[in-house]
């Protein structure tokens, strides 16, 4: 019911912020707080051995050690003796100590080292003494900072000196990607970083946010450092991982200093080179587009702004959103100063940004109206609208700056001007609530109080969403009609209602507002109150002032449910003592699905408390069939569940779509304790087993989804582990069939019968097998599952094969190797093969050896038939390898070379028909042509070549072709007599034909039929009888090299019309010449 305004939001890009890396130990006060020697308190808690170093009595620590102290003692943070004296720069405890038996290298929390905390401490003879034992240079904190990097942080040159003597490279990163020269530049240390270049310091070394020392001593300020960075042949254009420069780091911390210097460095590069790649621009951008300009209007810094404008900085440049200086320098809090000096420069005021707003638009959204005093003063449109249509005066409104609006409407603002959606400025004023601002659009002469929107809502509307009753009152008494409706035929009063504004709704209701007003969707106030009124205040107000809770919305819901829907309980006792019967009537039109319902299902069990007093019966049902108590266990509302139990709803009711029960529906999405409530007061014996439409049981219905908890709780109540449905699967096949291990072991370890089968005859250890679950598949197998035939002989391992899960076959070979010869004799390796499970077929090779690759089904296929079939054409070389034999027959005669020629596989063709030296692959898996004979037939005498021109499959035609070196074949004749001209050119196959001839296919043979190939081109023997009359006048035929049974012959002779003629009273002779060739190929799929 709320109303909301888009406004064009300004996203504007944040001051460069350059995170301090963590570079310094902490204060020796702060780190050893605990151990100071002068408190009482300190003396108590520390060993004497620590009190004694933090004194410096080197003989005081040398008794104690004596007297077996440990030197390795440690106190909470992890921090010994040598830390404290590493700490203190006592180099002559240090030495003691560490001949003592401490350990120079031990790590505190912090993983400091002693020599961590003697370079911190600047202290040169203990760190030379640390090192004279074998303390490590390398060694990191837990920011991977090295001793180098807390000496280049702390300006320690002499002991960086001294360091860099055991290190291999000064170049080494923290876990923040910096090196000790980033530290030293952060820190402003100038002689640190000349003396880690002059060392070898990689002066462009990058962080891991791209970041150079130059970037952070030009943000930092440190113009020593800058320039010395600069002279070393730092890159002065380096850019980070968001393309800002050294400079815009400058700008953006107001360090002119630092931009002047970078930008009088890249003018005199420029000036010794024009093509060098340091120059430095003013006007260089960042990924956002902004440039140095626009980051120090954006931070407010107008040193920098000047010193930027005096180097030629373009000062209405625009980034990648549009926006000029002016724009930034106008919405920054700090941006005042930098707004004047861009006007004095003479900088563009009504520029618009791609969201169409000019400077104006930005500082009206601040309202800084000083600000917009002085873009007016220098030209600038006060009635410029950006994309949405608004004005600075409409931002104005909206967010209630006074001042600024009375300035704008000082300097000619339109108040009348439509802004988005059709909105005046009173329009955002009224609907953010400001009545001063509403006040001073109102005196504005030309304002239209009851102008419209586009969507016809009025300023009063607007007045009565926002919930401010003066505002909403000074518009009415200024003249506002309050019983305008919008295009939703919504007036003020729905709006005050459906945002539960309690003083809007009394004003209104006080000025006599139609309290049954119907909007489109027929909703009084009334209901929109008891869907958004939590206290009930505007329900109880609007029933006292006779509105009606009776009425219905198009859905023919009442107010009733809306409250129910909602959770509103005040209201729904509210409305139920005004008309408790009418509003609980479902007869008539009333929808079926009751406030009870919406309250079970949403949860609501105030509401349900409320609704139950004037309810007698509970189990009233909805369009499905749905009671409450159903609803409430679906979505597992515990409370709700409860409450409609205890006050007496039946439990084993069927809803109308599935027959479910709410037992079905609380383990449906496993709500454990709803079932437990319901288990616990069913009164109809076996409850728990009852049946929906399917016959499931709910603990069918709770293993289906997995729900562990709700299947523990049905079998602890008794649920039947051998119950079926109507498919005869029983709760353990579903188990199987989805994976969920922890139900499969609940019902096998209640003792559930693993070797019940379903109407198909597959157990649960089919399903696991089939679906991959190799956990459910070992426990089934362990649990002892006998039957393994299905009703078609298929065997677990089948299955497993057939759906490529090796992990099941591994198991199942482990369990019963002879699982494999066991049922149908289309054999797993076959299931393998045939669906291109390679990985399977291997392993059901290496498990039972060569000899199973050639085994044969009862139809006489070996798995090379079945590779051959569906083109599988890695396991077919796989088979071969292992010593497969491509020339084996089936029943039908039939070779895997012919399977795939019929079935159009023309990988497997290709792999028999290509030369060696042409097959892709390994080596050792190339199978030579040689064994797969071309010349084959089956039980019809079809060859390869004339099954493939049979199905028309023409590109394994000509691969055949092209491999045959011998005539025989191309000539040879099968039962019908066709020879593979004949089939190929009543198939129109033109490049097999083509091939055919070229390689001397006989143009004479004939069909059983008398036919020739050209003949056969014919779609039917009426039109193939023309042909050959027509041919045997046309062309001067031999009679002696022309067959008596040639068609042609005898049209020559004057028989073929005789006999045409004396058949015309048997069949029409327009018999498809297709439909009189036998089927040779097998109709059987696999």
């Amino acid at each position: 019911m709320t109303t909301t305004v888009e406004l064009a939001s300004l996203t504007i890009e944040k001051g460069l912020t350059l995170d301090r890396p963590t570079i310094s130990i902490a204060d020796p006060t702060v780190v050893f707080s605990d151990l100071l020697f002068n408190a009482d308190l300190a003396r108590g808690r520390c060993p004497p051995l620590v009190q004694a170093v933090f004194y410096g009595d080197a003989d005081e620590v040398r008794g104690l050690v004596y007297m077996n102290e440990d030197v390795n003692s440690t106190d909470m943070e992890r921090r010994t003796p040598i830390h404290a004296a590493a700490f203190r720069g006592e180099a002559e405890i240090v030495d003691f100590l560490a001949q003592s038996g401490a350990r120079v290298n031990t790590k505190d929390s912090r993983w400091l080292t002693p020599l961590h905390r003697a370079v911190a401490s600047k202290s040169l003879s203990t760190v030379k003494m640390l090192l004279k034992h074998s303390a490590d240079v390398n060694a990191r904190d837990k920011n991977w900072q090295t001793p180098l990097h807390v000496a280049a942080a702390n300006n320690a040159i002499e002991i960086a000196d001294t360091l860099m003597m055991h290190l291999s490279t000064v170049n080494v990163t923290d876990r923040a990607g910096r090196t000790s020269l980033h530290h030293a530049a952060f820190n402003g240390h100038v002689n640190m970083v000349k003396l880690l270049a002059s060392k070898g310091g990689t002066i462009n070394a990058q962080d891991k946010k791209e970041r150079r020392p130059l970037h952070y001593a030009s943000y930092m300020g440190h113009v020593d450092v800058v320039k010395a960075l600069l002279e070393n042949d730092a890159d002065i254009g380096c850019r980070d991982r968001t393309h800002f420069t050294p400079i815009h780091a400058a700008s953006a911390s107001g360090q002119v200093s630092v931009v002047r210097v970078l930008l009088d460095f890249g003018a005199k590069t420029m000036t010794r080179s024009p093509m060098s790649n340091k120059k430095q621009s003013a006007d260089v951008v960042n990924a956002n587009g902004n440039t140095p300009i626009h980051i120090a209007c954006l931070n407010g810094n107008d040193l920098v702004l000047r010193e930027l404008i005096q180097h030629g900085a373009d000062i209405n440049v625009l980034n990648h959103k549009g926006q000029s200086p002016l724009h930034l320098a106008a919405v920054s809090p700090h941006g005042g100063t930098c707004l004047e000096i861009l006007l004095s420069e003479g900088a563009d005021v009504n520029i618009r940004c791609k969201e169409g707003c000019m400077p104006l638009h930005m500082i009206a959204l601040q309202g800084r109206y000083t600000r917009a005093e002085s873009l007016i003063e220098h030209s600038a449109s006060v009635d410029c609208a950006d994309k949405n249509g608004n004005t600075p005066l409409h931002l104005a409104a909206q967010n209630g700056h006074q001042e600024l609006l009375v300035t704008l409407l000082m300097h000619g603002a339109n108040p009348t001007r439509r802004g988005i959606h059709g909105m005046l400025p009173l329009h955002l004023a009224a609907l953010s609530g400001y009545t001063m601002c509403c006040k001073k659009l109102l005196e504005a002469a030309e304002c239209d109080i009851n102008a419209l929107d586009d969507n016809h809502r009025t300023c009063v509307h607007c007045a009565a969403c926002s919930g401010n009753v003066d505002c909403l009152d000074l518009l009415i008494r200024s003249g506002a009609d309050f019983s305008l409706a919008d295009k939703d035929g919504r007036t003020p009063l729905h709006y005050a209602s459906g945002n539960a504004n309690h003083q809007c709704t009394l004003s209104l209701v006080a000025m006599k507002a139609n309290v049954n007003g119907l909007d489109t969707r027929d909703c009084s106030p009334l209901h929109y109150a008891a869907a958004a009124d939590m206290e009930a205040d505007c329900v109880e107000h609007l029933l006292h002032n006779n509105a009606n809770p009776r009425l219905r919305d198009v859905n023919g819901y009442n107010t009733l449910h809306y409250a129910a829907a909602n959770g509103h309980s005040l209201a729904a006792e509210k409305l139920q003592a005004v008309a408790a019967s009418d509003l609980l009537n479902t007869g008539g039109s009333a929808p079926l699905t009751t406030p009870l319902h919406l309250a079970a299902y949403n949860g609501h069990v105030d509401v349900l408390h409320v609704l139950m007093r004037s309810i007698v019966n509970l189990d009233i049902q909805d369009a499905n069939g749905r009671t409450a108590l159903d609803l409430a266990a679906f979505k597992g509302h515990l409370d709700c569940v409860e409450a409609l139990v205890m006050q007496g709803a039946t439990i084993l009711v069927n809803d109308s779509v599935s027959k479910r029960t709410p037992l079905h529906a609380a383990a449906y999405n496993g709500h454990a304790e709803c079932l437990r409530i319901l288990l616990e007061n069913a009164d109809q014996e076996g409850a728990v087993d009852c049946l929906d439409n399917q016959s499931r049981t709910p603990l069918m219905v709770a293993v289906s989804n997995g729900h562990t908890d709700a299947t523990l709780l049905l079998l602890q109540h008794g649920a039947s582990l051998s119950a079926r449905d109507i498919h005869h699967r029983t709760a353990l096949h579903r188990g199987a069939a989805n994976g969920h291990e922890e139900c499969v072991d609940a019902l096998l370890q209640s003792q559930a019968n693993t070797s019940c089968a379903d109407i198909k005859g597959r157990t649960p250890l089919h399903m696991a097998a089939a679906c991959g679950h190799v956990g459910i598949l070992g426990a089934l197998l362990q649990a002892g599952c006998t039957n393994h035939l299905d009703g078609n002989g298929y065997t677990p391992i089948h299955w497993a094969c057939y759906n490529g899960h090796e992990n099941c076959v591994e198991l199942l070979l482990e369990q019963d190797p002879k699982m494999f010869f066991k049922g149908n004799s289309f054999t797993p390796l076959h299931c393998a093969v045939l669906n291109d499970n390679e990985s399977c077929a291997e392993l059901l090779i290496e498990s039972l050896g060569d000899e199973i690759v050639n085994i044969q089904d009862r139809k006489g296929r070996t798995p090379l038939h079945a590779s051959a079939l569906n083109d599988q054409v890695e396991c077919l070389q796989l088979m071969m390898k292992h010593g497969g034999q491509p020339n084996i027959a089936d029943q039908l005669g039939k070779t895997c070379l012919m399977v795939a020629a019929e079935s159009g596989s023309a990988g497997t063709i290709e792999l028999f028909c290509s030369p060696s030296d042409q097959i892709d692959g390994p080596t050792e898996l190339i199978v030579s042509s040689a064994c797969a004979d071309l010349n084959a037939c089956d039980s019809r005498k079809n060859s390869g070549l004339h099954l493939a021109c049979l199905q028309k499959h023409e590109g394994c035609a000509l691969m055949i072709l092209e491999k045959l070196e011998e005539s025989t074949i191309i000539n040879l004749a099968n039962d019908d007599g066709l020879t593979p001209l004949h089939i190929a050119a009543s198939n129109g196959l033109v490049s097999v034909v083509q091939e055919l001839i070229s390689k001397g296919a006989s143009l004479l043979a004939l069909d059983n039929k008398g036919y020739t190939p050209a003949l056969s081109c014919a779609p039917t023997d009426k039109i193939a009888d023309c042909l050959a009359i027509i041919l045997a006048h046309m062309l001067p035929f031999s009679p002696a090299s022309t067959a008596t049974n040639s068609r042609i012959a005898l049209a020559m002779s004057g028989e073929l019309g005789r006999l045409r003629n004396a058949s015309l009273e048997f069949t029409d002779g327009n018999r498809s010449r297709g439909e009189s060739n036998a089927d040779t190929s097998d109709s059987e799929t696999y």
